[in-house]
């Protein structure tokens, strides 16, 4: 599946620029004029990962912005993982709110960015109205954390992201070129069927040599810009965003069994192995709805993997505006 540009919107070009939020830097994207819709990415990735989506957004008539979320690209990048928490990334998006003068937005999350995301709809209702969440439904707080609840179930030897948090050798994960090439050509939908990456099994795993240089479905222009911004900072901060999700568990026992009712929107991919983890079998909209009551609609992309912004950047982009064109925010 091709990833083709739609026409660029000539009337409100992309701008980029860094921002200080209390007290550190951040860039961020911009692109479009009206109603605000916040972009937050995922690992390992950057804010050009929306550019598709911005583009179509801005054309539809929303103000489109996106950050590097912090550990990432241009923008600030603690070592320690405990200010990965999602206290810390929440004040990020309600300060980036205030600085910008914007009351209220939509937010579009993929991956961590849809977790966070996800965190942001439950801790401030108040600004954040819409959800869109790309790759990761929605599961609400309960009595163990997600990494206790896969020891328990016996996966600590077994899924994928242990032995990440464990490893603290950036020279793994070196070249960064090679390395974020794999993970883009084994997350997607592009390989064989049976042969993608499967969070669990360890010989299909995202940092095996790929066969192509890159998906035809990306650009040689975003890949040339991730490499270059991952060759700056490294990995490690990124990685942080796992090891902080039991801080945040531990940080905040008031998100228990709470869900988001706002108006909510879910896709991903029939062929994201971790998709196919969280539900083996494709939910029907009333079992997500039990934990989820916002969730308005479910869109799932045959032949597509964890990237589906890239993949089906047309569908996705069709998908958000028309799902914002219902709601009044």
């Amino acid at each position: 599946m091709k990833n083709k540009n739609l026409k660029e919107n000539k009337e409100y070009p992309i701008m980029e620029k860094q921002l200080s939020i209390n007290g550190h830097s951040f860039r961020i994207i911009e692109q479009g004029k009206g109603r605000v819709v916040l972009f937050c990415h995922g690992f390992p990735d950057i804010a050009e990962t929306w550019k598709n989506q911005m583009n179509s957004l801005a054309n539809a008539g929303y103000r489109t912005i996106a950050l590097d979320m912090r550990g990432f690209g241009g923008s600030y990048a603690p070592s320690d993982y405990k200010f990965y928490s999602a206290k810390h990334i929440v004040d990020d998006l309600i300060n980036m709110l205030n600085i910008l003068n914007i009351e209220t937005a939509a937010l579009v999350g993929h991956d961590w960015g849809a977790d966070h995301a996800q965190k942001a709809m439950l801790m401030r209702p108040d600004r954040f109205k819409a959800l869109v969440s790309l790759s990761i439904p929605f599961a609400p707080r309960g009595d163990m954390s997600y990494w206790n609840f896969l020891r328990k179930n016996g996966f600590e030897n077994k899924y994928y992201a242990f032995e990440m948090m464990g490893n603290h050798l950036e020279k793994d994960y070196l070249p960064v070129e090679k390395t974020l090439k794999n993970i883009l050509y084994w997350l997607s939908g592009s390989p064989i069927n049976g042969t993608g990456w499967d969070p669990v099994d360890a010989k299909r795993n995202m940092f095996r040599s790929s066969p192509v240089d890159i998906p035809e479905w990306t650009t040689n222009e975003y890949v040339k810009k991730t490499i270059s911004w991952f060759e700056k900072t490294g990995f490690q901060t990124g990685i942080n965003h796992y090891r902080g999700m039991q801080t945040t568990f531990d940080e905040m026992p008031e998100l228990k069994n709470k869900l988001i009712t706002q108006p909510s929107l879910y896709i991903w991919g029939k062929k994201d192995g971790l998709c196919r983890f969280f539900h083996p079998e494709i939910p029907t909209l009333e079992d997500l709805q039990k934990v989820h009551p916002g969730l308005i609609k479910q869109v799932v992309l045959d032949n597509v993997g964890h990237w589906p912004q890239h993949e089906a950047a047309k569908i996705v982009s069709s998908e958000i505006i028309a799902f914002l064109q219902q709601i009044n925010y």
